[in-house]
């Protein structure tokens, strides 16, 4: 069980690392392959959209052949996009190879919460804010690979081919093969009630994720005038709290239970999204981005614990559905803040994941009372 564990572990890891490598690797690929920024969103689009298949692509395997089968053909699948992408030299074919990856990308964040779950029922404590830790060093691992490589003037795609690496040995670690026992009235439709729950507040979690994650650095350069060594410190405190509410997450809800933490956790990114909408000076708009990290770093966790306990004989299904909110978040909050002001105005636009997570807020009490809704 120990070794299992393990390689759930492993599997979030390599899920950061190889993520972390790609988008930071980027800026190489527009250089290499002449295209404009516009070119790059519509790649990340057609990613993001690639992904939600890759979740329903995991949850059909999963029901028929386990998670653990799903989980290794996704990294499987990362793996050959890693390679692909570091190797092809044309748009098409690296379109294609961001596609596969995208696939991967979808399977694998569903198949690695079925996993999650299932580690976490057999110890019978809270793991997923520790695995989700593992997710967040490794994705810093991949970003400062990248900056290293950089410095040393080698080429940064060096760090696709690594985290490619990563991924093949990973999926073959060997993940848990049971399956949920379907009980005989187990069939039909999926308890959506329930799964409405918990991914609206996975929606509101990557809203305020993607918010911070595209719009920090842009914020304190044009609409604050913070000069450029000051830019990234808020996207940097932002990753910094979210890895320190992943790594106490687990210990927290043991101790006080899951929904006060939750509560603590929409309180927290509430209070810093108000924070930057409100005060226009550079430490009141890093301090919010840092607790909007711990709202984000526990809340994720949280809400796919919860899923996993919705109905635990069909919990592939109801993970891999409730995954799918993850995307819409993203997108929402990657895109609509941009849409909604720019410049100093910006700060306004961050009011739109304080206005999810206010509506989230009824939500959070019914976290724990959702089993066989």
């Amino acid at each position: 069980m120990a070794e299992q564990r393990r390689a759930v572990a492993a599997a979030y890891a390599a899920q950061g690392f190889g993520y972390a490598a790609i988008v930071t690797v980027l800026p190489e690929f527009k250089d290499r392959l002449g295209i404009s920024d516009t070119v790059v969103s519509v790649l990340l689009l057609g990613t993001c959209l690639a992904a939600a298949l890759g979740s329903v692509a995991a949850e059909a395997i999963a029901v028929r052949r386990g998670s653990g089968q799903a989980l290794a053909a996704a990294l499987g699948a990362q793996a050959v996009a890693l390679l692909g992408a570091a190797l092809l030299g044309n748009l098409p074919l690296f379109a294609v190879a961001l596609a596969l990856y995208g696939i991967g990308l979808g399977g694998v964040d569903a198949a690695s919460n079925m996993q999650g779950v299932l580690a976490q029922r057999k110890a019978g404590r809270q793991l997923l804010g520790r695995f989700y830790a593992g997710y967040t060093a490794a994705a810093i691992a991949g970003a400062l690979l990248v900056a290293g490589l950089l410095a040393l003037d080698l080429p940064p795609v060096l760090a696709l081919v690594a985290a490619a690496a990563v991924h093949i040995r990973v999926a073959l670690l060997g993940f848990d093969p049971e399956r949920p026992v379907r009980q005989r009235d187990s069939g039909g439709r999926l308890p959506w009630p329930a799964i409405r729950i918990v991914g609206a507040l996975i929606f509101a979690a990557f809203v305020v994720d993607a918010a911070v994650s595209t719009w920090s650095t842009v914020y304190l350069a044009d609409g604050l005038g913070a000069v450029a060594a000051v830019t990234p410190l808020g996207y940097a405190a932002y990753q910094a709290a979210v890895l320190a509410a992943r790594l106490t997450v687990d210990p927290a809800v043991g101790r006080f239970g899951r929904v006060p933490v939750a509560l603590g956790a929409v309180a927290a990114g509430l209070v810093g999204c108000l924070l930057v909408a409100a005060l226009p000076l550079v430490p009141g708009a890093v301090a919010g981005f840092a607790a909007a990290g711990f709202c984000a770093g526990a809340l994720v966790p949280i809400a796919f614990s919860a899923a996993g306990e919705i109905r635990p004989e069909r919990s592939d299904e109801i993970i891999a559905t409730v995954n799918l909110f993850n995307y819409a978040g993203a997108l929402a909050g990657a895109v609509l803040p941009g849409l909604i002001s720019t410049g100093p105005e910006l700060r306004a636009a961050f009011l739109l994941p304080a206005v999810c997570l206010l509506a989230v807020l009824p939500l959070v009490r019914r976290v724990d009372r959702l089993a066989r809704r």
